[in-house]
């Protein structure tokens, strides 16, 4: 079953086209990789994909339960770090995943550190538990690497792995390099132009090819 299909989708953003007719699909245990340089739309396909941006033209559809990583980890500062993921997997209906997610993130030993104290790795290692824990079936992951070091990487990587293991999918945007087997990459160029985004690589069913919501995704 398709779990998230972009069908002719065209995104415009402050009157300028980032990039349109891009179709794909995104299945159970595959992922697709977004590239490209800053301002190219990577981060506005990610929202689209969430439900939080509105198509210019084309449709989405996202059947599967979905969780969004971005650079805020909306945790509350003052709590300790577990007690801060749990508050968010308990409306999940995931309070018990919290520990699992942790640790997958080697932050196990920073549960009772209030998250106000972790440093910027930490915080974003802890916003990758965050989606873990959450267990929706679609990641959809906004620069997941950004202030991770080379081990941090390394656990990132493991943890989609695992998710794509599992029957989940990912969609992932990111202009540093992350080890995705498989990946289907949608290269997004021409930063800030809004003309000519090339998505290169099969055809839908599965993939995606050159070409356009239902709930959003949890946040």
């Amino acid at each position: 079953m398709t779990q998230l299909a972009f069908r002719e989708v065209t995104c415009v953003r402050g009157g300028r086209v980032l990039f349109e007719h891009l179709s794909f699909a995104l299945e159970p245990g595959a992922a697709i990789l977004v590239s490209g340089p800053n301002g190219a739309g990577k981060s506005s396909l990610i929202r689209l994909a969430a439900g939080l941006l509105r198509p210019a033209a084309g449709a989405i559809e996202a059947e599967a339960s979905r969780a969004l990583l971005t650079e805020a980890a909306s945790l509350d500062e003052e709590l300790p770090l577990a007690k801060a993921l749990r508050y968010w997997a308990r409306l999940d209906g995931r309070a018990d995943a919290v520990g699992d997610a942790l640790a997958a993130m080697a932050l196990s030993d920073l549960a009772e550190v209030p998250v106000r104290l972790l440093s910027t790795g930490q915080r974003r290692r802890a916003a990758i538990a965050r989606v873990v824990a959450s267990g929706a079936s679609v990641w959809l992951l906004d620069e997941p690497a950004n202030g991770l070091d080379t081990a941090a990487l390394g656990l990132l990587e493991r943890a989609i792995a695992s998710h794509r293991a599992s029957g989940g999918a990912a969609l992932v945007a990111s202009h540093t390099p992350i080890a995705l087997p498989n990946a289907v990459t949608v290269p997004l160029l021409h930063p800030g132009e809004g003309r000519g985004p090339v998505a290169s690589g099969p055809m839908l069913d599965p993939g995606l090819r050159r070409g356009g919501s239902r709930s959003k995704a949890r946040t």
